[in-house]
């Protein structure tokens, strides 16, 4: 097939705004925690642009996209072997979708910190991040989009099961072997910087138009559905999550609403180019009032997920991937309102095996990890702050 220069250019430039979301996420983490671990934050989102990219042009790429079984590809395309400047995949320069898929390679670890932060050697943060990209990210993207077994069956348009189920539930499992930190439910772990989070939840949904529109791989009428669609469902959400904590705690927050927005923003992802702009509404608003009572609770199941990556990617990546069963009516994809309950079905086995997999991986390498280099800091570097006792600096020289 040909090359088309407007599809080319529209997944180039949406690498780049996917890309973007990196720096967006290490400032929407790194307003929320305390001012001791926000370079610490920061860091683990953009040390990811470094590890996750060179992992992913050496052999990550070849694991999720070259022919291999049913489970993971093979080593076919190990260094990019096989692919030059002439190469094609669709419409474009194979290049251009390696560098697009690339670029949720690298986000996708990055949001795990966003549960563990304060509490992680950096080392072990890279090693972890290396380990969970081939065992648990590159596999999971070949099941649904590299010729697995769920491929052109379970329907996720631009990572509702890839990203964000496998992020979110590894994000609860890895808490597991780190516990609680130091003065949680005792002293006052607040924000130091609310309005950081504010701009870097701006950059994320910016740079979300990229995210899902580009999976279209195309300039086409599917990339502007997939658009509209992220557009209108983290507005509803956010609009949800904000009148609800109007109702329960007298007013809004700022930070109520950008984590609303990115609810819908996470459960929009499986849906965007499979379901209308009318239906993109009750999609944000279910996964908005879901997520807000998952964070709620969370005090009540004693984990300590601290920056609600499980709360907000875990629970809105299986709310949006279940209810993208329900809503799909574009194309060939079809869901429960259309008649198709089997596709419910599909959606249901997708995430159920998804999760069960990301969570043993997880506990798998924390194993590891705990019994080779560790993995948490002590109880002094914890109480000084992992950007002094991990990377010798600090973030204000006040």
């Amino acid at each position: 097939m040909a090359i088309e220069a407007a599809d080319t250019v529209w997944v180039l430039i949406s690498s780049a705004l996917v890309l973007l979301m990196v720096p967006g996420l290490a400032l929407f983490y790194g307003g929320l925690v305390q001012r001791k671990n926000v370079l610490s934050s920061m860091m683990h989102s953009f040390v990811a642009m470094g590890v996750m990219a060179l992992e992913w042009i050496l052999i990550g790429y070849s694991l999720a996209f070259s022919e291999g079984n049913w489970f993971v590809g093979g080593l076919g395309h190990a260094l990019l072997n096989g692919i030059d400047v002439y190469s094609v995949t669709g419409t474009i320069p194979t290049y251009a979708f390696v560098a697009f898929q690339g670029m949720f390679a690298i986000i996708t670890p990055a949001l795990i910190s966003g549960a563990i932060v304060g509490r992680v050697k950096f080392k072990s943060y890279l090693a972890f991040i290396a380990l969970w990209g081939l065992l648990v990210y590159a596999p999971v993207c070949h099941w649904v989009w590299g010729g697995g077994f769920l491929t052109g069956k379970a329907l996720d348009f631009a990572g509702g099961t890839v990203v964000h189920i496998t992020s979110g539930i590894s994000s609860l499992a890895i808490l597991t072997y780190l516990g609680k930190r130091r003065g949680y439910g005792v002293d006052s772990i607040k924000p130091h910087n609310v309005t950081l989070t504010l701009l870097g939840a701006g950059l994320l949904w910016f740079g979300w138009f990229g995210f899902n529109a580009g999976s279209s791989l195309a300039a086409n009428q599917i990339a502007a559905l997939a658009f509209i669609t992220t557009l209108v469902a983290p507005a509803a959400a956010g609009f949800v999550w904000m009148a609800l904590e109007w109702y329960h705690l007298g007013h809004p927050t700022a930070l109520g609403f950008a984590t609303g927005v990115l609810a819908g923003l996470v459960a929009i992802t499986p849906a965007s180019g499979f379901v209308t702009p009318i239906a993109a509404i009750p999609i944000g608003v279910i996964t908005s009032f879901v997520c807000y009572k998952a964070v709620e609770l969370k005090g009540r199941f004693g984990y300590d997920d601290s920056l609600d990556a499980f709360g907000v990617h875990g629970v809105g990546g299986i709310t949006g991937a279940l209810l993208t069963g329900i809503f799909a009516s574009v194309g060939s994809a079809t869901g429960l309102l259309l008649g198709n309950s089997s596709q419910l079905l599909i959606q249901f086995e997708g995430v159920a095996i998804t999760a069960i997999y990301a969570a043993l991986c997880t506990l798998l390498i924390g194993f590891v990890l705990i019994r080779t280099i560790g993995l948490k800091v002590s109880e002094s570097e914890e109480n000084i702050g992992l950007d002094k006792t991990q990377h010798g600096e600090v973030a204000y020289n006040i």
